[in-house]
Order: structure tokens, then C-alpha cells, then sequence
């Protein structure tokens, strides 16, 4: 069975229309990475646990926010390699520069015997669904066009 992930696609109306909320891994594999390396606050759905508690868990973990409902499931899509990430959306605000993610730890750098700590998240930003589009994995992006229908946005 194919590894699940849940998350939260985390909108507010602005303005210039809806923005979404991406995170940016932290970590060295990802610092030099920008465009299609964004992604919704996820993580894995642990065994038997429900999926939307695990997609409020895993985006209180990288945001350091207790995001509250209303949720509407937006839908399940199956990463390039393989994992299912099911999505649900949700309409707050969430101020991006007092997020604090949790951490990992790694070998850092490789097969130098020094262990080093990193966020998991290193930052979050609000984007337009157009800008949404370059950033975000391209694994995640059906999930912008799904949340622009469930919206009823042209």
C-alpha cells in the first residue's frame, strides 16, 4: 500500500483575490531550492490514525499554529513517487513570520560524523494561485485548480 500524507491547503481572500499558504523545507537539500519546491504543511497519516487529525498535526508541527475549521476535503493525489497526499482546505489567517516549526536532525555534512539540527520548515509565504503554480511541487499542483473550483473562482 503506497505511503499517505495529509496536509492543509491554507487560503484567505486578499485584495487581489485568494492566497494560499506554502511551506518551504527546511534542511540543506532544499536551501538552494525555490521554484517547485514549495509545498502544503503535511506529513505522514501514522497507522490507523484519521487523516484530518494527522493534516491538523502535522501543519501544527510545521507552523507552530493550531489551525481550527471549517475543512472541506478537496481530494487524494498520488505524488510522483508514489505517496498519496490527501488535502483538505481551510480559509484562516496566519501571520508567516511567527511561524516555528518543529526540527530533525541529520547527518550533516554526509559521512562527516557531525550530527545537525534543522527545521522542518524554514519558512512559509502567501502566494497568488498563479504564483502558487511556479512554487509549489508539481505533485501538489492539481490541488490549486481543485481549490479554485471548490471556490467557484475562474
Amino acid at each position: 500500500m503506497a505511503k499517505r500524507s495529509a496536509g492543509l491547503l491554507i487560503y484567505r481572500r486578499s485584495d487581489d483575490g485568494i492566497r494560499v499558504l506554502l511551506v518551504h523545507p527546511g534542511g540543506p537539500f532544499w536551501a538552494k531550492k525555490d521554484d517547485g519546491a514549495w509545498s502544503i504543511p503535511k506529513g505522514l497519516v501514522d497507522g490507523d490514525e484519521d487523516e484530518l487529525a494527522a493534516a491538523r498535526r502535522e501543519t501544527e508541527e510545521e507552523l507552530g499554529i493550531k489551525v481550527e475549521g471549517p475543512f472541506a476535503r478537496l481530494g487524494d493525489y498520488r505524488q510522483p513517487g508514489g505517496k498519496i497526499v490527501i488535502a483538505w482546505s481551510v480559509e484562516t489567517d496566519i501571520d508567516v513570520a511567527a511561524i516555528k516549526s518543529n526540527t530533525f536532525t541529520m547527518e550533516w555534512p554526509p559521512r562527516s560524523g557531525s550530527m545537525k539540527e534543522f527545521p522542518e520548515v524554514d519558512r512559509a509565504g502567501w502566494f497568488t494561485l498563479a504564483e502558487a503554480g511556479v512554487k509549489i511541487l508539481q505533485g501538489q499542483r492539481p490541488m490549486l485548480s481543485d481549490l479554485a473550483e471548490q471556490l467557484d473562482i475562474e
